[in-house]
């Protein structure tokens, strides 16, 4: 079996809770992180963009990693978000950086500089031959305004062993379907885009890295192995028990309508950092009727 199995099925990339003087919260973040993993995912992803990353100081990425750690206690694999838009400060990071207990690395694409596929390429190239562990690519054009292609995607996947799959949150089905079609053996096309998991699944794709799963991580990770196994009407309940839900936590912005339904949920606040704010009160009046009417 492959080492890449780790990664297939329910990821969670977890929120960063904040009190209200905007510290971390680490009682509410391991309490988050029991709570995802007593519900049935297969791994969590730390210091990606739902975890407001970029808002964090080294120090307090350290202690956040370190909390996770520690509270997840090799219960599931952990993928720890480490990417940018300046090659070489990434690869300081892997050349000095301990990774001890961390499984993978999720790297986001390169943004604002908005490089070409060559540019592309050659940033992934570095940070493969520099790696100690191994890499997913994170494809989000929305967010990075350049779009990996599928071919970028192939030849990466074919060149660098250690390169295991891509996180594709491009919200082309065509574009992972065609990755899917001329993938390396084990190389693994994870959904980046909770409402098209399970088409993307259904495409032959192997999971998802998910936000909605850090408030019902059992219904969504139980769709996603109920796809994986094939059973499609069985996922299909799933799939849309979850939809409206989905919908509404990215109408007013991530993170701010997942941590609006986890402080519904008691488990911790929706507090975000600036320039993150929360959601406005349409949002969040839809939000706490389906949360309410949730079953």
């Amino acid at each position: 079996m492959s080492k890449n199995n780790r990664f297939k099925g329910t990821g969670v990339a977890i929120v960063t809770p904040f009190n209200k003087d905007g510290n971390v919260d680490f009682k509410s973040l391991e309490k988050l992180v029991n709570f995802i993993i007593k519900g049935g995912v297969e791994y969590v992803v730390v210091m990606g963009t739902t975890g407001e990353s970029v808002t964090l100081t080294k120090e307090e990425k350290n202690s956040i990693v370190q909390h996770v750690i520690e509270t997840v206690d090799s219960r599931v694999p952990i993928v720890l978000g480490l990417g940018g838009n300046n090659t070489q400060e990434i690869l300081n990071s892997l050349n000095k950086e301990s990774f001890a207990h961390i499984d993978a690395l999720l790297s986001v694409s390169p943004y604002y500089n908005k490089p070409n596929q060559r540019g592309i390429y050659q940033h992934y190239k570095a940070i493969a031959e520099n790696s100690p562990l191994p890499v997913i690519l994170y494809n989000v054009p929305a967010r990075t305004s350049s779009n990996i292609s599928g071919d970028t995607t192939l030849r990466l996947a074919e060149e660098f062993k250690n390169i295991i799959g891509i996180k594709e949150a491009s919200g082309s089905l065509e574009q992972c379907m065609k990755i899917i079609k001329h993938r390396p053996k084990d190389f693994l096309v994870i959904s980046g885009d909770d409402a098209l998991t399970l088409p993307i699944i259904a495409s032959g794709g192997d999971g998802v890295i998910s936000v909605v799963a850090n408030a019902f991580p059992k219904d969504f990770s139980e769709m996603t192995r109920q796809m994986l196994a094939g059973n499609l009407k069985e996922g299909q309940k799933l799939h849309y028990k979850l939809t409206d839900i989905i919908e509404q936590l990215f109408a007013d912005g991530n993170p701010a309508g997942i941590k609006a339904v986890l402080e519904m949920m008691k488990i911790c606040s929706s507090n975000v950092r600036l320039p993150l704010v929360k959601i406005n009160k349409a949002t969040q009046n839809a939000l706490t009727e389906m949360v309410q009417m949730y079953k």
